[in-house]
This record gives C-alpha cells, sequence and structure tokens, in this order.
C-alpha cells in the first residue's frame, strides 16, 4: 500500500522530514504518533499524494509518485484532515457532502449521480451512526456528527487506502469515545481498507490497530508492530519526557514518569 524510501520534505527551506523509511501492507492498520512539529502531517501528505519529498522514493498503491498521474491516483485514497473540513461549504447537505466524494469535489453542482452512489452514501452514513441527519447542513452538526460525516466521506468511493489526520482533535470526551469505537469496528473489519491514523496521544489509537511508528523531529524514532513501539522507552524517545505506558480494556494510556527525587 505504501513504501517509503529514505523520504526527505523541506518546507520554507526547513527539513520538516529527513530520510524516512516506511512499508504499510494491505491488511495493516497503523498510528503515526510523535510531538508538534514532528513531521506526521507532512508525511500524511505526501502518501496522499497532494505533497512532494525533496528527495526519496515513494511508491502508493503500487504508483510511483513523479511517475503518475495524482488526479487518478487520488480517488483511490481516502483522506479525512483539516484540509478536507475546510474545504466543504457549512451550507453543503450531510449526504452530498458524502455523495460528492465519488467524483471528488467538495460541493454538489451540476453533476448527477446514480442511484447506487446515492444508496451507498445514505449506507455509509447509517454504518456511521449518522444516517438520520442526511438532510440537516453540514455547518449544523457538532464536532464528533462532523467527523463521521468526513469519514463516510472518505470511504464513499471504495479506497484502497484510508489516511485519518488527527480524527478526534477537538472532540469532547464522550464523542472521543465515540469515534474510537467506530475505529475500532472499522479496524477489525477484513474488508476495510488499509488504514493511517495521526494522533498526538496514546488514548486515542482504537483497538485491531497493528502498527505503529513515531516520529520526532521529522526522524522515524520506532517503527513496527504495535506493541513494540507503544512503549515508555519509545514514547520517551520520540517525546522526550520519561514515559510509563499502560493498557486498560486493551486501549493504551501514557503518563509522565515519576523521577525518583520527586514526592
Amino acid at each position: 500500500m505504501i513504501d517509503c524510501r529514505s523520504v526527505s520534505v523541506r518546507k520554507g527551506g526547513a527539513s520538516v522530514l529527513d530520510a524516512v523509511d516506511w512499508r504499510v501492507g494491505a491488511d495493516e492498520r497503523w498510528v503515526l504518533a510523535g510531538p508538534n512539529g514532528a513531521g506526521k502531517s507532512s508525511l500524511l501528505d505526501v502518501v496522499a499524494a497532494r505533497a512532494h519529498p525533496a528527495s526519496g522514493q515513494v511508491w502508493v498503491l503500487g504508483e510511483q509518485l513523479g511517475a503518475v498521474d495524482v488526479f487518478a491516483l487520488r480517488p483511490r485514497i481516502g483522506a479525512v484532515g483539516p484540509g478536507v473540513s475546510a474545504a466543504i461549504p457549512p451550507r453543503e447537505r450531510v449526504l452530498d457532502t458524502v455523495l460528492t466524494a465519488a467524483w471528488g469535489m467538495t460541493g454538489r453542482w451540476r453533476e448527477q449521480y446514480d442511484p447506487t452512489d446515492l444508496d451507498r452514501a445514505q449506507w455509509l452514513l447509517d454504518r456511521l451512526g449518522v444516517g438520520t441527519m442526511a438532510d440537516r447542513m453540514i455547518g449544523t452538526l457538532s464536532d464528533g456528527e462532523h467527523k463521521r460525516v468526513l469519514i463516510a466521506r472518505a470511504l464513499m468511493p471504495d479506497p484502497e487506502l484510508l489516511l485519518l489526520d488527527e480524527p478526534a482533535a477537538g472532540l469532547d470526551l464522550g464523542a472521543r469515545e465515540e469515534l474510537v469505537a467506530l475505529l475500532s469496528d472499522l479496524a477489525a473489519d477484513p474488508t476495510a481498507p488499509a488504514i493511517v491514523l495521526v494522533t498526538h496521544h496514546v488514548e486515542e489509537v482504537p483497538l485491531n490497530f497493528t502498527h505503529a511508528m513515531l516520529l520526532s523531529q521529522g526522524r522515524a524514532v520506532a517503527s513496527g508492530p504495535i506493541d513494540q513501539v507503544i512503549t515508555g522507552a519509545q514514547l520517551a524517545r520520540a517525546f522526550g519526557t520519561p514515559m510509563t505506558v499502560g493498557r486498560f480494556a486493551g486501549r493504551f494510556f501514557a503518563v509522565a514518569a515519576r523521577r525518583a527525587d520527586q514526592p
């Protein structure tokens, strides 16, 4: 699904990713974690075929960036992130917000859709628990409802790869837990696409995710099976703070570890 080899990205003359290697298989569910400015979203932009690396080679869905028409590649990738959210008019109907993803658009105009497209858009909204909101304007939804609609939109073209850039950001505790439960179910579905989720917080990692990569200052600190990566030692390397990591009901949690001289 993804094959990054020595990928580096520069923005404004500064290095934001430095020689990152990363491979994602078809049945894998990945978490990208790390502090602010680590390069997580920049890496996601590259594999979404919306940015090119300054150096290195990238293959996405078997196609090499720089040698493929990205406009043909992008419809095979579902994406949820701030850029997608900002592009959707707040007065857009919820059903149309999902439906227009079939054409790679962010607003309904004069294009025509088949009944099968309409049925799929409504089915996705139902599956994500917001089916009764199909006729509402997206700008009237709560943050949690809005995120569910954006995930339905990302799944509309039946993508081979699903990229989620901090989907729980800004949600209250209840909405966050509902979203994490939804993503846990999606990750467990063998028919779901390969998934990559960006987060700052290990508490937001859904169940059934299989792999993780930690980034810090543009470099990969650790990468591999999730139980080998989400550990106190590895998080301390990434965040620069001693960490204690545990699990409750299968979910990760992390707290700063006390030093011996602290009460």
